[in-house]
């Protein structure tokens, strides 16, 4: 693999953890490192880590807690 993509991959843990889990990325890598940008959006993909995802989130919770403060108050 080509230094700077494994670099690139040792700096975060999620990287690596993904690469494990989604071995194809391996191969796709070796040939094309510069595939390394797609792998990591995938990655915030599938872990839910857009900001977008992150917005959802936080009005869940938001929405969660107004919920359960109108039960308590009736």
């Amino acid at each position: 693999m080509n230094y700077i993509v494994n670099e690139k991959l040792n700096e975060n843990p999620l990287y690596v953890r993904y690469l494990r889990e989604n071995s194809h990325w391996y191969k796709l890598l070796n040939r094309n490192p510069e595939k390394i940008n797609d792998m990591i959006n995938e990655m915030k993909v599938r872990y839910q880590m857009r900001p977008s995802d992150k917005i959802t989130n936080i009005m869940d919770t938001a929405s969660l807690v107004s919920k359960i403060w109108s039960a308590t108050k009736e």
